[in-house]
């Protein structure tokens, strides 16, 4: 299905509907990357961030859930970002992006409680897939901060190779779609616990002085 698309959304669940009768499972994974500036992304390409990475989200769920309601049962996945919790420089319409899926999640956990859905959050840190092959860091080279978008990207072409591939997310996906209840957040990836513990014990002025510190700016 097309995320952007209401009536390809739709089109896609009837399609699955009538061949299969029933719809145990939803996993929200779509998503893209912008790069750049606050400043100096346009409000076009913003959009199209939130626009596939949330309103994606919003769009499926609203053709799955009545299905899983009217049946009290079934299991809704979204796949966030430790990004989230704490946004990432010059990529801030992503990291809002993923915060927006993690507040839908929880809100969305809360509503459907006693109704048989269960709903859980997956949240990534660096993974090692295709998805960031596809971001575009050549706008930036004429960017008033290109030192400091050049320094972020060759961090992140530096991280990435050693990080795990989608199969620790999958796994993660599996645990969350098979267990007997399902818990309500899923970090992923072998630093993926330093974000939530920073946040827990460090204020942000701390935090955000290590990120800037991780990406060298």
């Amino acid at each position: 299905m097309d995320v952007g698309d209401e009536g390809s959304v739709a089109s896609a669940v009837k399609d699955v509907l009538t061949h299969c009768s029933e719809l145990d499972a939803l996993v929200c994974n779509a998503g893209i990357g912008i790069f750049g500036s606050v400043e100096e992304t346009s409000i076009a390409d913003a959009k199209a961030q939130l626009d596939t990475n949330f309103f994606g989200v919003l769009r499926t769920l609203r053709a799955v859930i009545p299905h899983m309601r009217t049946r009290a049962r079934g299991r809704i996945v979204l796949v966030g970002s430790l990004a989230g919790r704490e946004p990432i420089p010059f990529q801030a319409h992503y990291s809002a992006s993923k915060a927006a899926v993690a507040s839908v999640a929880l809100a969305l956990r809360s509503e459907l409680h006693g109704s048989g859905v269960q709903v859980s959050l997956i949240e990534p840190g660096d993974i090692n897939t295709p998805f960031n092959d596809a971001t575009d860091f050549g706008s930036s080279r004429n960017s008033a901060y290109a030192d400091r978008i050049r320094s972020c990207q060759r961090v992140i072409e530096e991280a990435l190779p050693q990080a795990p591939g989608p199969e620790v997310v999958a796994a993660a996906i599996h645990k969350a779609l098979s267990a007997r209840r399902a818990r309500v957040r899923y970090t992923v990836g072998p630093d993926s616990w330093l974000v939530p513990l920073g946040q827990r014990f460090l204020p942000d002025a701390l935090m955000l002085r290590l990120v800037r510190g991780h990406f060298r700016i």
